[in-house]
């Protein structure tokens, strides 16, 4: 079986079969960044605000986002004080203040998308105009704009801003930002109630084997579109608006950690369990089932990474 077509065996398909599965990688706003989303608009930030007069909760952004999400736990939403706080960003937005040094484009769809959209200069602030009050669906970083056609940002230190998915039953590309691919990955292939060590384990699995692929862009739809990642089995179980507290948790406490082999990142795969595995359980699989069962036991998540990726380095 070729390595780029190996499946993954999700917890949740593995109770109707014992088929084997393969792994997959992505990131948010530039890790490069000093500032984090705290509520809090700081310097080197893109904010929105609930209310006209930058008034009301904020959201403060380090780089550009194509979809916010319309759900909780998985959306942007805002975070700061105040009127709206807790609410998706998406739609939902009046004022902004730029306080990066690059001009953010505010845009009426999402990816980036619409004939309405409007720009504020680095250190602006003001309403949106009418068309995109609580009509805002995405913004652009213009002067590091996200990479197009099939390029990826990413490096092997470096997380890629988005990643390239593509929704088979949709038939389409999405560019999709890659710290929620990540979020809406990993509730897909851990259960969300397993304990919090194997959900961190389970992270970064899935992390890194998207930032695998974001770094080749290799594949091509029958229609001839370039992407990473698809959204089924046949890379990872990608599901917008699935992501749920315990994952994110997971996902945000182990962000920062890389996980590399020789200094570069590698395909990390996975299945239910180590007999799902068979033959392929050879220092490049993690079983799944097995990251529960040893996490109950109290080993911690860079233990189970060790039991199962040979060779590893956790920085």
């Amino acid at each position: 079986m070729s390595p780029r077509t190996a499946r993954l065996i999700s917890p949740l398909a593995a109770a109707a079969a014992a088929t084997v599965l393969g792994g997959a990688v992505l990131a948010t706003a530039s890790p490069a960044s000093a500032a984090t989303r705290n509520g809090v608009c700081e310097a080197g930030e893109f904010c929105y605000y609930f209310n006209s007069g930058t008034k009301g909760s904020l959201s403060d952004f380090t780089g550009s986002v194509a979809d916010y999400g319309t759900r909780q736990p998985s959306c942007f939403d805002f975070k700061g004080p105040g009127a709206g706080k807790g609410k998706c960003v998406k739609n939902a937005a009046a004022s902004v203040w730029n306080r990066s040094g690059k001009t953010v484009r505010v845009y009426f769809n999402s990816n980036y998308g619409g004939s309405v959209y409007q720009d504020f200069a680095p250190g602006a602030r003001g309403n949106l105009k009418p068309g995109l009050k609580n009509q805002n669906a995405s913004h652009r970083f213009l002067s590091s704009a996200p990479p197009t056609g099939c390029k990826t940002d990413g490096t092997h230190s470096r997380l890629p801003t988005t990643i390239l998915v593509y929704r088979k039953s949709l038939n389409r590309v999405d560019r999709v930002e890659f710290k929620t691919y990540v979020k809406n990955v990993l509730p897909n292939e851990w259960r969300s109630h397993w304990p919090r060590e194997s959900l961190k384990a389970g992270a970064i699995a899935v992390k890194n084997f998207g930032w695998y692929w974001a770094l080749r862009s290799a594949s091509r739809t029958p229609s001839g579109q370039c992407y990473d990642v698809t959204d089924h089995t046949s890379s990872q179980m990608y599901k917008p608006g699935s992501a749920t507290a315990a994952t994110n948790a997971a996902v945000d406490a182990t962000w920062g950690v890389r996980m590399t082999r020789g200094g570069k990142i590698f395909k990390a795969q996975y299945c239910s369990t180590t007999t799902a595995c068979g033959n392929w359980a050879t220092g490049d699989w993690m079983s799944q089932n097995g990251s529960r069962d040893k996490a109950e036991a109290g080993w911690s998540y860079a233990r189970i990474l060790r039991y199962y990726y040979k060779g590893i380095v956790l920085d």
